[in-house]
């Protein structure tokens, strides 16, 4: 298929959910949880990938469904909650001997904003960038932020991690019969409205050529499987519209 994988190391966008940082408990930061996300960043920032990286802030609060919350309010809460994640993964990847920065969606003061121009300054440097704040708008969600910073610094793919090794037509959780893709195209993955991206996210994604691959990232070292064979999730692009595993 076109829109292929990168074969050797470049710049690429990881996308991971706050909770991965909560461990078990669902909620808030659990150190050990921290500590092996950013050991396995800073690996693969050591072996030669340039990773910028958004963390979601759903283990911190999620903003579209805060009770009693008007959306807009919610909303600029969850954006805080990934300036909060951002900060831990970067002081955890420094403390690991890795090299990492915070760039924010809004002006926090002693906090760099974001622009293209000094994340791929930072990218080829040798720094894991942690793009915070989402898009600095309400209404859009960390999805859709992490497809804006792939196309803004010319990352090669898109990788998402989730709970489960691909994308499927059924949440497999609950149905056993799940059929698992291999390979989508990205309009395929509008069409059937998969939900496995938003689809303000997707058509960023598809408008530009880019490819994303989702797959299961709750072990750390999902992140350096999927990199090495990104077969073991399912990867979108322009090739075939529906593959069977």
């Amino acid at each position: 298929m076109t829109g292929d994988p990168p074969s050797a190391p470049g710049r690429i966008l990881l996308k991971l959910s706050g909770e991965l940082l909560a461990g078990g408990s669902g909620a808030g930061i659990d150190p050990s949880s921290l500590e092996a996300y950013a050991g396995e960043l800073t690996a693969v920032s050591s072996a030669g990938w340039r990773p910028g990286v958004v963390i979601g802030g759903g283990n911190v609060i999620r903003g579209v469904s805060s009770s009693g919350i008007s959306r807009n309010r919610a909303d600029s809460m969850g954006m805080l909650a990934t300036v909060i994640n951002a900060i831990a993964v970067a002081d955890a990847i420094e403390r690991s001997g890795g090299r990492a920065s915070v760039l924010t969606s809004f002006q926090i003061q002693g906090m760099d904003c974001f622009t293209p121009d000094l994340a791929s300054r930072l990218l080829d440097s040798g720094h894991v960038v942690l793009y915070a704040g989402g898009t600095g708008n309400t209404h859009l969600s960390t999805d859709t932020a992490a497809a804006l910073r792939a196309v803004q610094t010319g990352c090669r793919m898109l990788m998402k991690g989730t709970k489960v090794d691909g994308i499927y037509d059924r949440d497999p959780k609950r149905y056993p019969g799940a059929r698992r893709f291999d390979t989508l195209s990205w309009d395929t993955v509008l069409r059937l409205g998969l939900g496995v991206m938003d689809a303000a996210a997707v058509a960023v994604l598809r408008d530009n050529s880019l490819p994303f691959l989702v797959f299961d990232v709750t072990d750390p070292s999902g992140i350096t499987r999927a990199l090495a064979d990104p077969s073991i999730g399912t990867l979108v692009g322009e090739g075939p519209k529906e593959c069977q595993e």
